[in-house]
């Protein structure tokens, strides 16, 4: 169902918490909604998580408090952890978590079988950033989609403006360099997935480019916190917090900081002032939202960003959570009649009440009961997350009662309702049916296609069964490669913020040309192609990593897809499903897609950008780096993948890939050689994942 956007009343404030330490201060400090991770499936796997207890008690505090709990299940999964994840999906439908926060597309399959009344987010690992990207995830059943943090005001605006969904936007905490999902720098470099939650966060170490700040891939903290009354109006359901990896005053100082911003309009300086000593990278930047990028969104944690929060800091910011939060407010009704037993009710707004019987009046010997004293007693309400809202009373004449009797009628009342809002509120799961893996169609004879970066094309690929060129190339390179013999598809760009409808353009405009196939990399590219009839081939940025996600692609109407490189060979050869599929086998694999090219960091700009660039570690390894023609940048890996020799280990499969990017004309052609011959490569090269995989 979409979303009647009359109906948001308030901005969500979405805290963090890697554990029940943070739990309290997020609550305390005004936060609408949490998100947290259990022990697996988290794309946050150092944090501390909830065991099983753990996360039904936080469920049962956050409800007390009219808080919502958001589950992160937001990992790819292999084929044989999808029973282990639709277990604690199941327990958290038993204590009645209230949204899923989830990556793989596969299990967002089975869970919208399994559990269709349980609302579940799109996470940011989706890299969803586009208008169509947002469509095709409500296509799939989900209510909310958390955008890519990347997107500036106007971007976000025109996203929200018909978004059949809710959205959410991070706006305060760490900015990865690499648009989240679409990052293998870890990965490659020490098998720690950040698709699978284990990333090392090699960026925050020493990279460096010509003229650059010497942590080219290291930027500031996110904070759009002044900005969370314009999210208010554009639409957006959700500002959220990163930091489930942060300590809880942290947490603490974030959402005070949110809270005051949206119902105040600004924040303190000295709450400010808190939040940047508790934790910043050289400050923070709006930079992205604000559409200025370039070096002074760059940071690193310095010294001084740590010595920042002192005692004194630290001991400011438990003011903030050291007591409950009165904020649920409660309506009494109290009833006193002659000779009956005294009746309290309480209710709140959400549909609970109770009812406390007390004494039965005495008759008053000096001074009668009235209104003032009873409401003196009841308004108590210290201790708890209530605050008396209204009172009511029918008081007999003449009647008396001790204080301790009205205290003790109010404290059941309160400890009443506060039990019904604790109580489990179950989602309903059901059976699921997997789709069957170790039983593989028919595999075609394999064959291989051709990604290249540009029109450098010798007749020498003619016998590919596909080549793939930029979606922007013009229509002369485009009509000369066709007359020349060769089957074209165009590349989708990766990153395509702002750019939709251009990409819309070009779509329409190669369909003229007589190309009707096309390489997507993300959901919103597969869904403008449905959108045009055209034939879909799925590439490696779908992260495609179990037979459930094959399925998906399936039903999408993808003709073929590539696989991630994140899996193993063997992983690879028990995939099931029906679809072809094919796996990169030769070429730099891309580490990261980044909106916010280092190479400006040396203050030219893009205009003097004449020759190839590289960034180069502590090490001294360099790194290529790939600028598109939508604003975003590729950093490759610094040797390429080649597994020419290793041709019959490789099962499962229908099609290599090639991914040519900074390879000159004769590289192409040894490379092509080594593949025709089977051929061990010279120094300098790698396997990839393949053989060691990923945690």
């Amino acid at each position: 169902m979409s979303i009647n956007k009359n109906q948001i009343k308030r901005l969500e404030i979405l805290a963090p918490a890697g554990g029940m330490e943070s739990i309290y201060p997020a609550v305390r400090a005004g936060a609408d909604a949490v998100y947290l991770g259990a022990s697996g499936f988290s794309a946050r796997s150092s944090a501390h998580n909830f065991t099983d207890e753990q996360l039904r008690e936080a469920v049962e505090y956050c409800h007390l408090n009219g808080t919502a709990v958001h589950l992160a299940c937001n990992t790819l999964v292999h084929d044989d952890e999808i029973d282990s994840a639709m277990k604690l999906i199941e327990y958290a439908c038993s204590i009645g978590i209230d949204a899923l926060i989830m990556q793989d597309l596969g299990l967002i399959r089975l869970v919208r079988q399994a559990c269709p009344d349980m609302p579940v987010h799109g996470s940011t690992q989706l890299s969803v950033h586009t208008p169509a990207g947002v469509e095709h995830l409500y296509r799939l059943g989900l209510t909310r989609a958390v955008l890519s943090r990347e997107l500036s005001k106007k971007e976000i605006e025109e996203i929200a403006k018909d978004s059949p969904i809710e959205l959410e936007v991070f706006v305060h905490g760490a900015l990865c360099m690499c648009v989240s999902g679409q990052c293998y720098f870890s990965a490659m470099l020490g098998s720690r997935s950040g698709n699978r939650g284990s990333c090392a966060q090699p960026c925050r170490l020493p990279f460096s480019v010509r003229g650059g700040t010497g942590h080219d891939l290291s930027l500031k903290d996110l904070s759009i916190i002044e900005h969370l009354r314009e999210l208010e109006e554009m639409g957006i359901a959700s500002a959220k917090i990163e930091g489930r990896m942060k300590r809880p005053e942290y947490v603490a100082a974030a959402v005070a900081a949110c809270r005051q911003g949206l119902d105040e309009g600004s924040v303190s300086p000295e709450l400010a002032e808190k939040l940047s000593s508790v934790f910043s990278r050289s400050g923070f930047t709006d930079g992205y939202y604000e559409g200025k990028i370039g070096s002074s969104m760059f940071g690193i944690r310095s010294k001084e960003n740590v010595a920042a929060a002192d005692s004194k800091i630290f001991a400011s910011i438990h003011e903030l959570y050291k007591k409950e939060r009165q904020h649920i407010p409660v309506d009494f009704c109290l009833t006193v009649k002659e000779g009956e037993k005294s009746i309290l009710t309480a209710a709140d707004d959400d549909g609970s009440s109770f009812v406390s019987e007390g004494m039965i009046p005495e008759k008053a010997i000096s001074t009668a009961l009235n209104r003032e004293r009873c409401e003196k007693s009841i308004s108590k309400t210290g201790g708890t997350p209530f605050w008396m809202r209204s009172l009511s009373c029918d008081i007999g004449e003449g009647l008396s009662m001790p204080a301790s009797a009205l205290n003790t009628m109010r404290t059941a009342c309160l400890n009443g309702l506060a039990e019904q809002r604790r109580k489990i509120r179950p989602a309903a799961f059901s059976g699921y049916e997997r789709a069957q893996t170790d039983t593989r169609r028919h595999i075609r004879p394999k064959n291989y296609r051709v990604r290249f970066a540009d029109d450098d094309i010798s007749d020498d690929f003619l016998d590919s069964e596909l080549i793939y060129v930029p979606l922007l190339t013009d229509d002369r390179r485009l009509n000369n490669l066709l007359d020349r013999g060769f089957a074209v598809a165009v590349e989708i760009p990766r990153g395509m913020f702002g750019a939709e409808k251009k990409i819309y353009r070009d779509m329409k405009r190669v369909q003229a040309l007589g190309i009707n196939e096309v390489l997507a990399n993300n959901v919103g590219a597969v869904e403008m192609a449905k959108s045009l009839d055209m034939d879909i081939h799925g590439g490696f940025g779908l992260n495609l990593t179990n037979t459930e996600s094959l399925k998906w692609a399936e039903k999408q109407g993808i003709m073929d897809t590539e696989v991630s490189f994140e899996l193993t060979l063997e992983q690879i050869s028990k995939l099931g499903g029906i679809i072809p599929l094919g796996m990169i086998s030769m070429g730099r694999l891309p580490l990261m897609l980044t909106r916010n090219c280092p190479v400006q960091n040396d203050g030219k700009g893009c205009q003097y950008c004449t020759y190839a660039h590289t960034i180069r570690d502590r090490k001294g390894i360099e790194f290529p780096m790939m600028c598109g023609m939508t604003g975003c940048t590729e950093i490759l890996n610094s040797v390429p993948l080649i597994l020419a020799d290793r041709t019959e280990e490789i099962r499962g499969i229908d099609f290599e890939v090639f991914r040519f990017s900074v390879e000159n004309s004769v590289e192409k052609g040894e490379n092509l050689r080594l593949y025709r011959q089977h051929s061990t490569p010279k120094d300098g090269f790698t396997r990839g994942l393949y053989y060691r995989g990923v945690e």
